[in-house]
């Protein structure tokens, strides 16, 4: 009895040996950190990677995106318009031959030049309609640049949570690991229940699992970036920067008032607007005539004298109740369109705005209780377990629970901290530029007066 005794308190005492060996201390963040011993299931080595930086991004797609190129050839081809449709048509030059079969025939040549005139006020109209479509064309291009800035930061930022939850499942998988082996060497001295090992193994299994998963996401948010900058997509990228949490210091009506100021999106369908008053106007400009001027030299063979004609058509309109007049109403219908359609995006800009305020509002909260708060709970309530289970006061179930809790809590931290940036990114492509650095209250003039602080985005207040 006595010898029986003494065999369990020695088995007892070599499984907390083992326990103390391959139960591994904590990070200061929480996150446990594998020691001593085992290199097995290692995590491959992230931090060696090549960093690339969010800002080298940013310059590199305003460079060679070419739906921004396409955008900005756009927006110079509307501006050669103007000039266009403010010129005179081009004259007609004349030659021809008369001859008159009169007592004293009249023939010899004819030669001339006609021009074209356009009812005073017509042209000045015509350059305003074409002007205004330059105006909101660029400001389309300027919304294609915040937009497609705005989406390489979400796929950065995505990219920063995979490689993040790549290193912290890659690390559990080691601490799962040496729970399994910990596992076996106590139920092999009777300690332990077999399905330990086996609930340690499965969980193994789920880790690989998910970093397949997580591997895959990593190798699509590669392409999806690659695509925005242009680049084969099986090119490597390398490992974002660390990210931190920059915290919103601009109130919703502030963020509300630099959207209606400054935000390309608004700003077009306000030059859309424009257009459509002055296509209005050059409407009704219709019902007045055009002229045709013109000048004729004529020769006279028979008597070798010369002469000349001028002469002013006017061109009439006759036809004006299905000419004119529909094309007044065709003018009136796409102006009411118009207006409806900046009514609408301002709406639906007030909104986007709303949501993501709310979204990083949500955000900050959750990223401060869970790193003061949650994770080191978790640590405790997982460095606690351990010692409990070292002494066989704990199940591993439970022991399994606290790990686990840990790494859905750091998964969720990651999580929560792109979600932030994330937001303030569409945040930013609604408000026409960067918010970083500027301060809580800013009114329009200080938000004029930080223009170059911006990503050289052109911003016009709306009249």
């Amino acid at each position: 009895m006595i010898h029986t005794i003494t065999v369990l308190r020695l088995a007892r005492i070599l499984s907390a040996v083992l326990v103390s060996v391959t139960m591994s201390p904590f990070q200061a963040n929480g996150a446990p950190e594998p020691r001593g011993g085992s290199t097995e299931g290692a995590p491959p080595p992230i931090h060696n990677e090549a960093r690339v930086s969010l800002a080298g991004l940013i310059e590199e797609l305003n460079q060679v995106n070419p739906e921004i190129k396409a955008a900005r050839q756009q927006w110079e081809a509307a501006k050669s318009v103007v000039p266009q449709v403010q010129t005179l048509p081009d004259p007609t030059a004349r030659l021809g031959y008369q001859r008159m079969p009169m007592r004293e025939p009249l023939q010899g040549t004819m030669y001339g030049i006609g021009q074209e005139v356009p009812f005073p006020g017509k042209l000045r109209l015509r350059g305003e309609v074409a002007q205004r479509e330059a105006d909101r064309i660029e400001q389309e291009y300027l919304a294609v640049r915040l937009r497609l800035i705005a989406r390489l930061k979400e796929a950065y930022f995505d990219l920063h949570f995979v490689h993040k939850a790549i290193e912290v499942v890659e690390r559990n998988k080691v601490l799962l690991m040496q729970f399994e082996k910990t596992a076996k060497s106590r139920y092999a001295v009777g300690q332990a229940a077999q399905q330990d090992v086996f609930r340690a193994q499965v969980e193994i299994s789920r880790v690989l699992d998910r970093l397949a998963v997580l591997d895959q996401q990593k190798e699509s948010l590669h392409a999806a970036i690659n695509r925005l900058l242009n680049r084969p997509p099986a090119d490597p990228l390398g490992t974002p920067d660390e990210i931190r949490v920059n915290m919103l210091t601009l109130s919703l009506p502030d963020l509300n008032q630099r959207a209606e100021e400054f935000s390309p999106i608004l700003e077009a369908s306000a030059k859309g607007v424009e257009r459509g008053e002055q296509v209005l106007a050059l409407a009704r400009r219709e019902y007045y005539p055009d002229f045709d001027v013109s000048a004729l030299g004529l020769h006279n063979d028979r008597i070798g004298d010369n002469g000349f004609r001028v002469m002013l058509g006017i061109r009439l309109p006759l036809y004006y109740r299905t000419k004119q007049q529909e094309g007044v109403q065709q003018a009136l219908s796409e102006l009411t369109g118009a207006r409806d359609t900046l009514v609408n995006t301002r709406q639906f800009l007030l909104f986007r705005v709303k949501d993501d305020f709310v979204q990083a509002q949500r955000a900050e909260r959750l990223v401060a209780i869970l790193r003061d708060a949650i994770i080191p709970q978790a640590t405790l309530a997982l460095q606690a377990s351990q010692a409990g289970y070292g002494v066989g006061k704990v199940d591993f179930l439970t022991l399994l629970n606290s790990l686990l809790t840990l790494q859905e809590s750091e998964l969720e931290l990651h999580g929560e901290m792109v979600a932030h940036e994330k937001a303030l990114a569409r945040l930013e492509e609604v408000t026409g530029g960067q918010l970083q650095g500027l301060p809580a209250g800013a009114s329009s003039k200080s938000t004029e007066s930080r223009e170059s602080e911006m990503p050289d985005i052109k911003t016009v207040k709306h009249r």
